[in-house]
């Protein structure tokens, strides 16, 4: 018999999940009373919320509840990285119908815990509640250790862009599930076919943490979470400091490269150096969100920490652009807006 969630009550729930989170050095009362209590030895946190919505952000015919807690987790934790902060505890508000099984519930549990355990991070508490559809809302918080918050309006003209982190490859394994032309299981943990890396980046994002840290301690002048597509985020670097990110197109080529064993499985081609399959490829870096990279800016003289590449330079504003590519206009969408899909 198939146990789901309607057969227990909130305690019966709770009993068979509250084991499964992770606990964190900061967590000083965790879930049982009607707050958690959570150490700030810098005197300040950082905190964020989002939310991921059934058929909106996840599907259950591609997404485990493994799958949705990991991802529930690394959105959150990488905007305190971007801030230059380091991730502590989260809270997760779950909402779900009664029919909906325990052990996908457990499944949520496992991600949450597997995406907080590398850095430390706890799960401190929550809310249950019934509703039509599965919603996780999570709020983080994080520490800066001494250091000040990395802004989006910090980038000055003569910086270098750099980024850390995949870029394209979950817009990409998104794609290839559209289409049929891969499956959930090419994502699986511990798949290992061709096309693995962009179905597992689709269903398991994982963010660059630990260089959030490293870029502030480095001098990074801004930084963001590339959440919905390299254009797009580098376009709010550049709003907020009043300059234009101009990102080399020779730069992105790696990651082009990277992505064209998925554009040739969407069958653009044999050859999957076509035309095709590389706009396709370049679309995905350019365009594609939830890979949570991280877009940052570095004073000319900085030495780029570990793990990040440089995209670019600031330029001075310019009323006519905010990114360019080679100092053009991009012909390509900027990216993911959740109201104009």
């Amino acid at each position: 018999m198939t146990l789901r969630v309607r057969d227990l009550d909130e305690s019966g729930l709770l009993a068979r999940i509250v084991p499964l989170l992770p606990t964190g050095a900061a967590t000083l009362v965790g879930p049982g009373d009607d707050a958690a209590v959570v150490a700030a030895p810098d005197g300040r946190y950082v905190v964020s919320t989002d939310v991921l919505v059934e058929d909106f952000h996840f599907r259950h015919r591609w997404s485990t509840g493994y799958d949705v807690g990991v991802r529930a987790a690394a959105q959150n934790l990488a905007d305190v990285a971007a801030m230059g902060g380091r991730p502590t505890a989260l809270v997760v508000g779950l909402a779900m119908p009664g029919d909906l099984e325990v052990a996908w519930v457990e499944g949520l549990a496992r991600g949450l815990a597997d995406a907080c355990s590398p850095v430390g991070a706890a799960v401190v508490g929550g809310d249950l509640s019934g509703g039509s559809v599965v919603m996780v809302s999570v709020a983080v918080h994080g520490d800066l250790g001494g250091r000040p918050p990395v802004l989006r309006s910090g980038a000055r003209p003569g910086d270098v862009v750099a980024h850390a982190g995949v870029r394209g490859r979950s817009a990409a394994g998104l794609a290839l599930l559209e289409a049929g032309a891969a499956s959930p299981g090419d994502g699986a943990p511990g798949a290992a076919g061709p096309l693995a890396p962009f179905v597992t980046g689709f269903l398991r994002p994982a963010p660059p943490l630990d260089q959030g840290p490293a870029a502030n301690a480095a001098g990074a002048t801004a930084m963001l979470d590339v959440s919905d597509g390299l254009l797009r985020d580098a376009g709010r670097i550049a709003a907020a400091s009043g300059v234009v990110v101009d990102l080399e197109r020779g730069a992105l080529q790696p990651y082009v490269a990277e992505l064209l064993p998925a554009a040739a499985a969407l069958g653009d081609a044999a050859d999957r150096a076509s035309d095709r399959a590389l706009a396709r490829a370049l679309t995905w870096v350019l365009a594609g969100g939830e890979d949570h990279g991280l877009l940052a800016t570095f004073p000319p003289d900085v030495t780029l920490p570990d793990g990040f590449t440089r995209l670019g330079a600031v330029r001075p504003a310019d009323p006519a652009a905010g990114v360019t590519l080679d100092g053009m206009p991009p012909q390509t969408s900027p990216g993911w807006d959740h109201f104009h899909q």
